[in-house]
């Protein structure tokens, strides 16, 4: 029995569903999750192993920390670490079975003549990570041991601007020298659905794999991935004029029943939320009010207390209400609503 005070529902299923709505995207199309920062607060080494089972071979993690807690022992599955080399010897990363990107010559020069398997990033435009054009030109693109040559767009999620076309095409200046068994990779789960030319070889879809979207494009492709749930942890009458919260934001006008729910800004409840959020029970909505603190927030449940008890849990991410929707409110994006869900929360793998 779950006792905890946050539940994370994870549907397996859709994530599987997702991951093959991208591979569906263009014959023998190379998929390679971002499993990133925890799959994006899902959990990575569940996500690393249900992906596993159905095949996926090739993933990207930002730092060597999380690429080794992958513990990968077979060297056919390649995990890329996005972050490159900065000062770690090349032996952290061939010792476990690790492929580092590239991002600076000085990187490159420090690995070109070693052993060991890399991939280049081109800074094509987003002005981040990755080797810049300038630089780019010094590269020697037919060494045996570039396996991967990558950039990364700055507007994927933006349909009708040049931009994504402009980098596109200095993407294609190095797809063009035609170097021996290089794969090419430029598009994210965005990016992958502008059109096909943005395909190349290999996509890196991150946040699509986990149900959320920033437009409605990719929306109508994928599925919902989870839903976020908070338990009761007591019921109170007040009466009128009495104050909720920290510094007194509001105010009751009436008698009024609350419930205290026992999740805070810890637990990815943000207090941008406070006096204004919603939580779910069924069909009926009950508003947060005062501030949200650490720990734990109120909401109003004077119209329909009858259906609440202790114990039961309230939806504050669901099917209907869906992460990208709860992200607008809080006037953030869904990447930082996934990623900002604390430890406590229990992740339930459906």
């Amino acid at each position: 029995m779950i006792n905890e005070s946050g539940i994370l529902n994870i549907n397996t299923k859709n994530i599987i569903y997702n991951y093959n709505f991208f591979k569906k995207l263009k014959k023998n199309l190379i998929v390679a999750p971002t499993i990133k920062a925890n799959a994006y607060g899902l959990g990575d080494k569940k996500i690393y192993k249900l992906l596993l089972n159905q095949g996926c071979k090739h993933f990207f993690v930002a730092t060597l920390s999380e690429g080794l807690k992958l513990n990968n022992k077979n060297k056919l599955i390649k995990i890329y670490v996005l972050n490159g080399l900065q000062n770690y010897k090349l032996n952290k990363f061939t010792n476990a079975n690790l492929i580092p990107v590239i991002n600076t010559i000085e990187e490159y020069y420090r690995i070109k003549s070693a052993k060991i398997d890399y991939a280049i990033h081109i800074d094509t435009g987003i002005n981040r990570l990755g080797i810049s054009l300038k630089d780019a030109g010094m590269l020697d693109l037919n060494n045996r041991n570039i396996k991967l040559i990558i950039s990364h767009l700055s507007s994927s999620d933006e349909y009708k601007i040049n931009y994504n076309i402009k980098q596109k095409k200095l993407f294609n200046n190095f797809v063009n020298k035609k170097p021996k068994g290089v794969i090419f990779s430029l598009a994210n789960a965005h990016g992958s659905i502008l059109d096909k030319t943005y395909l190349y070889n290999m996509i890196r879809p991150g946040i699509g794999i986990y149900g959320c979207y920033e437009n409605k494009k990719l929306e109508k492709k994928i599925k919902n991935v989870i839903d976020f749930k908070g338990k009761i942890i007591q019921i109170k009458d007040l009466q009128k004029n009495q104050y909720i919260g920290y510094n007194r934001t509001f105010k009751t006008k009436t008698k009024t029943k609350v419930a205290i729910i026992g999740l805070g800004y810890e637990d990815g409840i943000p207090r941008s939320l406070s006096n204004k959020g919603f939580v779910y029970f069924r069909k009926n909505r009950f508003k947060i009010i005062g501030r949200i603190s650490m720990d734990s927030f109120t909401i109003d449940i004077s119209k329909c207390s009858h259906v609440l008890k202790v114990g039961m849990y309230v939806d504050i991410i669901n099917e209907e209400h869906k992460v990208d929707k709860f992200a607008k409110k809080c006037k953030t994006i869904s990447y930082e609503v996934l990623t900002s869900i604390g430890n406590r929360v229990y992740r339930n793998y459906e």
